[in-house]
């Protein structure tokens, strides 16, 4: 039998982290444990509103399946029990882990993937005026590649502040759906013009037909427009990349599949992150090796990461042992 546990955390934000859409302290997280014949695996994930998830309803959905998985629900059933999501990504992680504790190897061998031994991730500036967002990326001059949370009004003006601030660093730039076609134009240009390698989500995830119409002056990277494999045929023609995510795919199961089919339509790949632990960026680091950019700095965000989690300077990850198979 395997016994299936989960319990709803909080970890706290350093200071505030700020999109388009509002402004956060806490992080909201979902841990799963899956235990069989001495064996534990562990999964996290983060219910978003944006997707009509919330804490209490990931928790509800995910005990609904302990009596199946009891009685021999495996990963591959559990790919269709439940539709993608952040439930789905917590369990399916720990089945990753558990599944590979039991073979007495890692994850990433049972994946049949390498990861690197030290990953380049971005590091997130929060939404806010473009002297505040100066000042913070001038802080964070010692990463490499920087993300600009970007909000609508006022973009291009954030954008000259930070590159006068930071001259030498890498950019890219996320708006999380705050842009209007109307702008999308000059944004762009604001854009090729400091440099920004990646856009991210500009337009609304239901109002981006415009990107099909456009230049991209710079590559534009799908995030919320991109959930699992089923969204993969609306982003060909109107995107360059794909920003996969754990919580959107429901699991490594599907992302890794997912990194193959974007690859096969020639778009690049961006591998994600919610405000997490290290416990959620460590199976998605899995993806690291296939991508483009890496976003997985959700952790460097905490006032505090669990223990075992990944060690980060200067913008570099590299592993801590807190997810990933081998005997336990």
């Amino acid at each position: 039998m395997t016994k299936l546990e989960v319990f709803a955390e909080q970890f706290a934000i350093a200071g505030t982290f700020t999109i388009s859409r509002g402004s956060k302290t806490v992080a909201d997280v979902v841990r799963v444990t899956l235990t069989r014949d001495g064996q534990v695996g562990q999964g996290e994930c983060v219910p978003y509103a944006r997707y009509g998830e919330s804490v209490s309803q990931t928790v509800a959905a995910i005990e609904a399946l302990a009596p199946a998985i009891a009685i021999g629900l495996d990963r591959t059933g559990l790919q269709t029990a439940l539709a993608p999501g952040a439930a789905r990504n917590a369990i399916d992680c720990a089945f990753w882990e558990l599944e590979a504790k039991l073979a007495g190897v890692s994850v990433a061998a049972l994946a049949g993937v390498s990861v690197p031994e030290s990953i380049v991730t971005a590091y997130t500036i929060s939404l806010g005026t473009p002297e505040a967002m100066a000042t913070a990326a001038r802080a964070a001059v010692a990463y490499p590649l920087l993300k600009l949370k970007l909000g609508g009004a006022g973009d291009r003006e954030r954008l000259a502040a930070v590159r006068a601030a930071v001259p030498q660093a890498r950019l890219v730039v996320d708006a999380n759906e705050a842009w209007v076609p109307d702008d999308l134009v000059a944004n762009l240009l604001a854009c090729r013009a400091v440099g920004i390698e990646l856009v991210e989500q500009p337009l609304p995830a239901g109002d981006d037909a415009a990107l099909a119409d456009v230049e991209h002056l710079v590559p534009i990277c799908a995030d919320e427009s991109a959930h699992g494999l089923d969204t993969l045929g609306t982003l060909v023609g109107r995107y360059d990349a794909i920003n996969i995510k754990l919580d959107k795919t429901g699991g490594l199961t599907e992302a890794l599949d997912l990194v193959r089919a974007a690859k096969a339509k020639n778009l690049k790949i961006m591998v994600g992150c919610m405000v997490a632990t290290s416990l959620s960026m460590a199976p998605a680091a899995l993806l690291a090796g296939q991508a483009d950019w890496c976003d997985l700095d959700g952790a460097l965000l905490l006032a505090a990461d669990r223990p075992g989690g990944f060690k980060f300077a200067d913008g570099v990850m590299r592993a801590g042992g807190i997810w990933g198979g081998r005997p336990a």
